[in-house]
């Protein structure tokens, strides 16, 4: 696990710290921490290396495509472009290879002491007039680092995060506001919910190994930590990056604005006494949170103990998360009746799904490919796509393979699964950005769809009579409005919402004070969708592209 969080960045000298500073405050022409593609057409060129080669240094440093980069990818850049000017090819590699060579120099940029130098009077002039006198600057061609005294508009875009968070107030939360999307469907979403770090949840049977898997990507246990045989993870755990270690109660999390977790207020206080946020400073937490959850019982009985809506809740976090690990292991391959609900509430995020088959070194090779064999039959049963699920296998943890019982073969076997597994969690923070989108994307076409079931349903009410027995109608027969909705907008069937959930949260409204169908408001979420956030990702996309 140590490629994540680890970057070509963290190998340099304190003096080329130093150096790289003052050269990143000198390119951040606004200031603002982020070295934008504006920003480095103008820097890079003073590199003189080929256009070719600077697409393909932009391309490795913005590995997580956010459309800028920040101190750390500006010096992964200067490291890059060094190595060009060596003579050396740029590939994904070459980052691995420069992470290992603290004797990286930085590279030779035409006319860079100049600018350094000018703008460091400027620095001083400003300081000698002591806020009295307004500097006045030359009227000749902007240099880099002459920072504008004026403040940003508050609409100002430095990156593709930026930007959705500005579309998401202007176009999609006013059309989810009217049609009350937040009740039927997801909570309203907040800055935090964008900038929040990519998820990883884990799910899966008491003892299938979920606590032991996360000790054993981070080396060590989490605050709170509670492994052993019987269900002892009995809440859900947000494994976080933190100053120091602790744990923080579940309904101080929720209220906390930094935290993308507010919206699980709606569960309610016996589900908040369940959940906790536990902070530690780790790298691999510096660029995912992990979510560990209770295992899944087995039985009626257990199920009608739960306080809260587990399921519920399990697909909350889904929506929000990047990666879902089903775990299993050799002796749990049942899947309980909870389980089967628990993964159909995961509908709608299959291709973040993974399956584990953890503790694989516990039965022989025979025995191996007959749990599975049986692993694929009962999942084929509960997942309802014609796919084939990826299951990876191994022992994930910090014992041993067990040798008695894997032969050789198995042993590399587990070896290059667990070297898969990893990979893709390597992958996530790269992929967090694309994620976003896919996300906020899917989130619009939602709210149009729920938009347009709520007018439709506005639009068959009466004007004065029979009110509530035409609602009640409209309840008992949704699932036929939902195919005249269909068919009236021409609307793909597998988008609809669910319509036994959609019934029991309707029962609590009157349909006659909803609102009607507002054409303006959904054009202006087609255009965001066709036109905005296009333009939106073509602006922030590799400038050498």
């Amino acid at each position: 696990m140590e490629e994540i969080g680890k970057s070509a960045g963290s190998s340099f000298s304190k003096e080329q710290q130093q150096i790289y500073k003052e050269w990143f405050n000198l390119a951040d022409s606004d200031g603002d921490g982020r070295f934008t593609g504006n920003d480095a057409t103008r820097f890079f060129a003073m590199s003189n290396i080929s256009r070719q080669q600077l697409k393909q240094v932009w391309a490795l440093a913005d590995s997580k495509r956010q459309g800028f980069l920040g101190f750390t990818e500006f010096v992964t850049a200067m490291q890059l472009v060094s190595l060009a000017q060596a003579g050396h090819e740029l590939t994904p590699d070459t980052i691995k290879t420069a992470s290992k060579m603290e004797d990286v120099k930085p590279p030779l940029m035409d006319g860079i002491d100049a600018l350094l130098a000018k703008n460091k009077s400027s620095r001083i002039s400003e300081n000698d007039i002591n806020g009295s006198t307004q500097l006045r600057l030359s009227t000749g061609t902007p240099q880099f680092g002459a920072k504008s005294s004026r403040k940003m508009p508050l609409n100002a875009v430095t990156s593709i995060i930026d930007g959705l968070k500005r579309l998401y107030i202007e176009k999609l939360k006013p059309l989810e506001a009217t049609y009350r999307f937040n009740d039927f469907v997801s909570p309203l979403l907040t800055n935090s919910d964008f900038d929040a770090r990519p998820m990883v949840m884990l799910l899966g049977q008491y003892s299938t190994g979920k606590t032991t898997f996360i000790k054993h990507l981070l080396r060590c246990n989490y605050p709170g930590a509670h492994i052993g045989p019987e269900p002892t993870t009995d809440r859900f755990v947000v494994v976080m990056s933190g100053h120091d270690e602790r744990s923080i109660p579940g309904n101080t999390v929720a209220v906390q604005a930094d935290m993308p977790f507010s919206g699980l207020t709606h569960f309610g206080g016996a589900f908040l006494s369940k959940f906790e946020c536990a902070q530690m400073p780790h790298p691999l937490l510096d660029e995912i949170t992990i979510v560990d959850t209770p295992g899944v019982l087995s039985g009626e009985k257990q199920r009608t103990q739960r306080s809260y809506d587990f399921t519920g809740v399990i697909s909350w976090f889904a929506a929000k998360c990047d990666l879902i690990l089903l775990l299993f292991d050799p002796h749990k391959l049942d899947i309980s009746d909870e389980f089967k609900r628990v993964i159909a509430s995961l509908r709608g995020n299959d291709d973040k799904i993974r399956v584990v088959l953890n503790k694989a070194d516990q039965v022989d090779t025979q025995q191996l490919m007959r749990v599975y064999g049986a692993l694929m039959w009962s999942l084929g049963k509960v997942l309802n796509t014609p796919e084939v699920m990826r299951v990876y296998i191994g022992s994930f943890n910090d014992k041993p393979i067990n040798e008695e019982t894997a032969s050789q073969m198995f042993c590399e076997l587990f070896e290059k699964e667990q070297n898969d597994l990893l990979m893709d969690l390597v992958d996530i923070p790269k992929k967090a950005c694309d994620r976003r989108i896919n996300e906020f994307v899917k989130r619009a076409r939602a709210a149009k769809m729920h938009a347009y079931i709520i007018s439709h349903l506005k639009k068959e009410m009466p004007a004065i009579m029979g009110k509530a027995k035409t609602q009640q109608r409209l309840i008992d027969n949704l699932e036929d409005e939902f195919a005249k909705v269909q068919r009236e907008f021409h609307l793909p069937p597998g988008d609809f919402p669910n319509v036994e959930h959609f019934k029991e949260v309707l029962n609590g409204y009157s349909i006659d004070k909803f609102e009607k169908l507002k054409p303006k408001m959904i054009q202006a979420v087609d255009d965001m969708l066709g036109y905005e956030i296009p333009e939106l990702l073509k602006s922030f996309r590799n400038p050498y592209a």
